[in-house]
């Protein structure tokens, strides 16, 4: 049995954009006992990833030596025959190197690149293709050098059992007193610190204009510290249909919710992403800096499940997302919600 380390150990919605690339190698070989070295906050979702084995806890600490080398202990105990590493920066370079695994491949990038001694050019700054194909393109090189026939996968890349949802959309159904009857839409109004968003005014719109056309409930989630912002958009839309979802018992059992939408909205943020994975439809506003296009960080869910939005290619607003026209937008939107419903 071949033994693979996966490396993904930033944040979210980029971990989640190795799900594809995960999915090919396991249905590629499904002998590859495949292992991912991801932080403490995305273990959970690692756990139940049907393409993952086991788990590494990463260093919260990167700085932290004893830290380093607890991890680096762990790595060099696993025996792996090989490792990919899907985001290269100077730790994860290190640790593979020390690790001494036989095959090492890492994106071409930066000074340390030749500290793996396998090495695929991918030039992700250009942003020519989405990061999923990037990641994917990674685990080709991978089957192609060690003679594996590729087997493409499909979405959904993340599901559970019907009856869960069911079970998840019961008990929010209670907790949120909504009723199963009408379509959900949930809407992430936050950022977690890590993309530009809509103004709390554009949200105000948007809500307004979906729930004037469509009788459905609006779900307000919300992260850590982003209650009080659900809050004031709950009361800024004032309608009887939105109700704010701001609890929730860990990265799982958000998960699960998620599975419940029939629609997601958010900027380009981890709940997009895990949104997409689900395959549930999604509608995401970006920048339009070539490190942040829609193209760059689209979901994984199937192409005609997702619509996008961006500001003019304009360097002096391509990062301001409340130059956006929600009264256009919605004129795509709406139809988009249509086909899918």
């Amino acid at each position: 049995m071949r033994k693979l380390l996966v490396i993904r150990n930033d944040k979210l919605g980029d971990f989640v954009l190795s799900f594809p690339a995960l999915a090919l190698l396991k249905k590629s070989d499904p002998m590859l006992e495949i292992t991912a070295l991801v932080p403490q906050y995305t273990a959970p979702l690692a756990e139940i990833c049907p393409y993952i084995d086991q788990v590494i806890i990463d260093a919260k600490d990167k700085k932290d030596r004893a830290e380093f080398n607890r991890v680096l202990n762990e790595i060099k105990a696993q025996r792996f025959d090989a490792v990919i590493s899907f985001v290269s920066d100077w730790y994860n370079a290190k640790l593979t190197w020390k690790s001494a695994i036989p095959y090492r491949l890492a994106p071409a990038t930066k000074l340390f690149q030749f500290l793996y001694n396998r090495r695929l050019t991918q030039r992700r700054s250009q942003s020519a293709k989405p990061e999923f194909a990037y990641n994917m393109d990674l685990a080709y090189r991978f089957l192609q050098d060690h003679h594996i026939t590729a087997q493409s996968p499909e979405p959904p890349y993340l599901s559970f059992d019907q009856s869960a949802v069911q079970n998840q959309q019961e008990m929010l159904s209670r907790l949120l007193n909504i009723s199963a009857d009408k379509k959900w839409i949930f809407v992430h109004s936050g950022s977690g610190g890590s993309a530009n968003n809509l103004s709390l005014d554009q949200y105000t719109q948007l809500i307004q204009g979906l729930l004037a056309e469509f009788d459905a409930y609006v779900v307000l989630t919300a992260g850590p510290n982003e209650s009080e912002k659900a809050q004031r958009l709950a009361g800024q839309v004032n309608h009887p249909n939105v109700v704010i979802y701001d609890k929730n018992d860990g990265l799982v059992d958000f998960a699960h919710s998620l599975a419940c939408a029939d629609l997601f909205i958010a900027g380009s943020t981890g709940p997009l992403h895990l949104s997409g994975a689900l395959n549930i439809a999604t509608v995401g506003f970006y920048p339009s800096r070539r490190s942040a296009l829609p193209l760059r960080w689209q979901p994984i869910n199937e192409p005609n499940r997702h619509i996008a939005f961006c500001p003019p290619r304009d360097k002096a607003v391509q990062m301001d997302l409340t130059v956006i026209n929600i009264d256009q937008a919605l004129q795509e939107i709406i139809p988009f919600i249509r086909a899918q419903w």
